[in-house]
């Protein structure tokens, strides 16, 4: 699969040859959604907690009588039908996270970038080094691809400084690790910016 390859003032300068296996499979819908699922699950802290009775201020001494007042029978002043007690079977601190193997995980990459490609939505860039680390400078570049969203994907020591701080003060980009490609965000951004060097790297990760 051959795709051009673009400066950031949205002009051709070669091509690249994408491997098949890797970003042009099927869609897999469902996987995706298990994937989205599986991040959203791990990023949960899951630090909601109640007290449970042993922990509750109070007395375990009888609050009153056992007999003669009218009152039903109680022990103490923690359970829940008291006012100030423990909460019955409420939240505890627990790990919402699951697991989702190798296989599934790249499966669901694979898919969410062949997607993308599909609706051509992904750029693949020579070089992310900017002149300038102005913000209207590189702003008027990048309107030229029309995005509502971006996300730009980039390698080892290939994010230059100049852009990172352009970037920074332009509304709904951001910046990513080819090492931390994941699925909620390739499908969350409207529009994936990757630079050469990354797309080798992502397709050895990927095979």
């Amino acid at each position: 699969m051959k795709k051009s390859i673009l400066n950031l003032k949205s002009k051709t300068v070669g091509d690249i040859s994408l491997d098949e296996n890797v970003f042009g499979i099927k869609k897999l819908p469902d996987l995706i959604h298990q994937y989205i699922r599986y991040q959203n699950a791990k990023s949960r802290q899951g630090s909601h907690k109640t007290k449970t009775r042993s922990e509750v201020s109070g007395r375990s001494k009888k609050p009153f009588s056992q007999k003669g007042t009218g009152n039903a029978r109680q022990g103490s002043n923690k359970p829940p039908n008291f006012r100030g007690g423990a909460v019955a079977m409420g939240p505890v601190n627990r790990d919402h996270s699951f697991n989702l193997n190798k296989k599934e995980k790249k499966l669901a990459l694979k898919s969410a970038l062949s997607i993308k490609i599909k609706e051509d939505k992904v750029y693949i860039i020579d070089s992310f080094e900017i002149q300038s680390f102005k913000t209207k400078s590189l702003f008027n570049d990048l309107k030229q691809f029309e995005y509502k969203s971006a996300l730009f994907i980039y390698s080892e020591n290939g994010l230059d400084n100049n852009f990172k701080l352009a970037s920074s003060n332009i509304p709904k980009i951001s910046t990513l690790n080819q090492k931390g490609i994941n699925v909620k965000d390739i499908i969350t951004y409207d529009k994936i910016f990757i630079d050469q060097k990354s797309v080798s790297e992502i397709t050895k990760r990927l095979q």
